[in-house]
């Protein structure tokens, strides 16, 4: 039987590094801690995304978009909103400001649209009400 992942593989996926979620530092991040996703929680019922890092050696894998998945994964399995401070995760970027024609296909959540439920608004309570059914 053949190693996974081993030097001489050829054809086969580079392997996926798992995410961890470190509550005591505010982060979810990959095993080693090289790649990671901050936030702060001003409210329990709020997730500040407020920093997204991986390093040049680690970019290309998809690892921030993993981070920001587990990130708003657990957001929604705690019923909590999500403040998209992080620019890779916001809507608009500097760029974005800069030069307007600049996809937005570069950020989070442009690409995964169906989160923008969890995404906090200033005019709305933080923990959505049950519904009255």
């Amino acid at each position: 039987m053949a190693k996974e992942g081993g030097a001489g593989a050829r054809g086969s996926p580079p392997a996926v590094e798992s995410i961890v979620w470190r509550e005591d530092a505010g982060r979810f991040e990959t095993p080693d801690g090289e790649a990671f996703l901050e936030y702060r929680l001003p409210s329990p019922a709020v997730m500040d995304v407020v920093h997204t890092y991986v390093p040049r050696s680690k970019r290309g894998q998809g690892l921030a978009a993993r981070l920001c998945d587990a990130a708003f994964a657990h957001a929604r399995g705690h019923g909590m909103r999500v403040v998209p401070t992080c620019s890779y995760v916001s809507v608009r970027t500097l760029a974005n400001v800069l030069a307007p024609c600049a996809s937005l296909q570069d950020t989070y959540l442009p690409r995964n649209p169906a989160l923008n439920e969890l995404v906090y608004k200033d005019q709305e309570d933080p923990k959505p009400k049950p519904s009255s059914m």
